[in-house]
């Protein structure tokens, strides 16, 4: 799959749906998270996160209701998604661009921490284009 493919979405969004702890996070935690990447192979391309009301959701378009939203051009993104660079380190150098709530994205570690599986089972099946 290629990275931000549609296909590339639905499989996480699959794979979110399926995981019975993270879903359980949903009842816990609610935020709602838009990525905004930048200047992509197929141009911007708009993915979300969304965790409240007992479920955890990953999906095409923007998170309905958006709490924060980040943004970014494609090649920082890929850098991040293969480990080449830290998200912490795209933030301080401005790579990721934030706005909305974000102390909101403290309070959701938890959630964070168990899409990181899933990410790094759909990797071994992703072409980044580098």
């Amino acid at each position: 799959m290629r990275y931000l493919s549609l296909d590339w979405i639905e499989e996480i969004g699959r794979l979110v749906a399926a995981d019975l702890s993270l879903q359980a996070l949903g009842g816990k935690h609610t935020i709602g998270i838009t990525q905004v990447i930048t200047e992509s192979p197929d141009g911007t391309v708009t993915y979300h996160l969304q965790s409240g009301s007992g479920r955890v959701a990953f999906g095409a378009g923007p998170a309905e209701p958006e709490d924060v939203r980040l943004e970014q051009e494609y090649f920082s993104a890929v850098d991040v998604a293969m480990g080449e660079m830290t998200a912490e380190d795209a933030f301080i150098t401005g790579c990721i661009r934030l706005s909305g709530n974000a102390p909101l994205l403290l309070e959701c570690q938890a959630v964070f921490a168990g899409l990181d599986p899933i990410f790094t089972a759909v990797a071994d099946r992703t072409d980044y284009g580098k």
